[in-house]
C-alpha cells in the first residue's frame, strides 16, 4: 500500500554532469526489456549508491484516481461527487516494474511538505504521503500533478552501463512531458525534443 515516506539519494542535481537526476530517459528502439520499451522516464535521483525514476507515459489500466482515493480511505464513496475538478484530472501510471503497491506523486512546486517532500529539478517535486492525496481531494494540493504506482530502479553503476550500451537516450526535463501531454504522444515528443526524427532513429545510435 502506500508508504509513510520515501527516501531517495540523489545527488540532489548534477555533479560535473555525472548524475542525471531531474532529466529525463528516453528508451531506444532496441530496449531489450519490454517493460521498458518506450519508456519515456523522469529520474528522481541518480547517485553512486544508484537511480529511481518514474516512467511518465505508461498509463495504470482500468485505474482510476478517484477510485484510488476511495480505496485508500482519503474520501468516503459518498463524497466522491464533491471532488473538486482539478482532482479528476491526475492521471494514474504504471510508474514501473519495483514495489508497484507503493504510490508517488510527481507534482509543481507550489505544493509542499516539511519532511516529505523531495524537490528535484526544474520545479518539479516528488511526496509520498497520503498528505498530498487528501490536499488534492480537499482541493488544495498542487496545480499539476501525476499518481504512479511503482518506480524503476537501479544498482549502482547500472544505468550508466545502459546509457553505455545504448539503451537510453537522455535529455533535459521537459515540464509538459511529465504533467501535460497525452501517454501515447510523450515517447515522440521527447525525442524530437532530443532534436531526433522518430522515424530517422535506429537502434545503432548512440546517447545525447
Amino acid at each position: 500500500m502506500w508508504i509513510g515516506r520515501e527516501r531517495q539519494t540523489g545527488s540532489g542535481g548534477q555533479s560535473g554532469g555525472t548524475f542525471l537526476d531531474g532529466q529525463m530517459l528516453v528508451a531506444m528502439p532496441g530496449m531489450r526489456d519490454e517493460r521498458f520499451a518506450r519508456a519515456v522516464i523522469y529520474l528522481c535521483a541518480h547517485s553512486s549508491e544508484g537511480a529511481m525514476g518514474i516512467i511518465v507515459n505508461q498509463p495504470a489500466q482500468h485505474i482510476n484516481f478517484t477510485d484510488l482515493l476511495i480505496q485508500l480511505d482519503v474520501i468516503p464513496q459518498d463524497e466522491r461527487i464533491h471532488l473538486p475538478s482539478s482532482a479528476g484530472g491526475v492521471k494514474v501510471l504504471r510508474g514501473g516494474p519495483v514495489e508497484t503497491g507503493r504510490g508517488f506523486v510527481l507534482h509543481s512546486a507550489d505544493f509542499f511538505i516539511q519532511d516529505s517532500t523531495l524537490p528535484i529539478d526544474d520545479g518539479i517535486c516528488l511526496t509520498a504521503t497520503l498528505d498530498i492525496l487528501k490536499a488534492i481531494a480537499a482541493g488544495g494540493g498542487p496545480a499539476s500533478a501525476v499518481l504512479a504506482l511503482g518506480y524503476a530502479g537501479w544498482a549502482p553503476g547500472q544505468l550508466e552501463n545502459e546509457i553505455q550500451q545504448n539503451g537510453w537516450l537522455h535529455c533535459p526535463a521537459d515540464r509538459t512531458l511529465v504533467f501535460d501531454a497525452e501517454a501515447g504522444a510523450k515517447y515522440d515528443l521527447a525525442l524530437r525534443k532530443i532534436g531526433i526524427d522518430p522515424g530517422m532513429l535506429s537502434t545503432d545510435a548512440g546517447h545525447a
